[in-house]
């Protein structure tokens, strides 16, 4: 498959599973073992076809058409469905970005945004590495606050699993925090909701409001 033109295609945008949010055509080239010109032949009819958009500074990061064809599998968008109305109320109650994740390939999948983050460095991706969804395809340092010894990691998520409630604090992206609790059907976690807010806007009430926003998204997934 990889030799064939389809398998090019899927292993550009494979490139970008558990890496950063964008890739300069050097490193996408690296990632797939293609050649630097096949690489730039497959980047540009993605970005024609709308799975690849090209920054400001010339990398590249996931399009729009991947994000909706992510959002509109059955599963996730069922889920998506349910979980609106309590992301809404969330984020008129706290300010700032209210999302659900799912685990998707060690990365935790933003069904709103359809970002894809990392588990070690944010407050989704730490519930859904804390009940099992992991290991991280990637532990890296995003900024200088960003977790990552294994000793100092696994005691983090021992704490969420007592408490169902993480927390990312510029571990990210600096100027940004985040607090996720995990969303449960049948007693196993299977998403994550969070919301972002900068870090100078008031949070003393998101950690509450996060566990209150997952449990009535629990409850709805029991219903449903």
């Amino acid at each position: 498959m990889a030799g064939s033109v389809a398998g090019r295609v899927f292993s550009v945008l494979d490139a970008f599973v558990g890496g950063p949010d964008t890739l300069r055509l050097t490193e996408i080239a690296r990632r797939t073992g293609l050649p630097v010109p096949t690489a730039l032949r497959m980047v540009r009819e993605l970005v024609v076809w709308g799975g690849l958009e090209r920054a400001a500074d010339g990398s590249y990061r996931l399009g729009t058409r991947i994000r909706a064809l992510g959002a509109a599998a059955p599963c996730p968008r069922g889920l998506l469905d349910l979980a609106l109305p309590s992301l809404r109320a969330l984020t008129t109650r706290i300010g700032g970005h209210a999302d659900i994740a799912v685990p998707s390939d060690g990365t935790a999948l933003c069904l709103v945004s359809g970002a894809r983050l990392p588990l070690h460095a944010t407050a989704a991706g730490k519930v859904l590495l804390a009940h099992g969804h992991g290991p991280p395809a990637a532990v890296r340092r995003h900024t200088p606050y960003t977790l990552t010894a294994p000793g100092a990691l696994n005691t983090q998520l021992a704490r969420i699993r007592e408490t169902g409630l993480a927390a990312s604090h510029e571990e990210y992206r600096l100027g940004e925090l985040s607090y996720a609790a995990p969303v449960l059907r049948d007693g196993a976690t299977v998403a994550a909701v969070s919301v972002t807010l900068p870090t100078s806007m008031p949070y003393d009430r998101a950690g509450a409001a996060v566990r209150e926003a997952a449990g009535v998204i629990g409850r709805a997934l029991a219903g449903a």
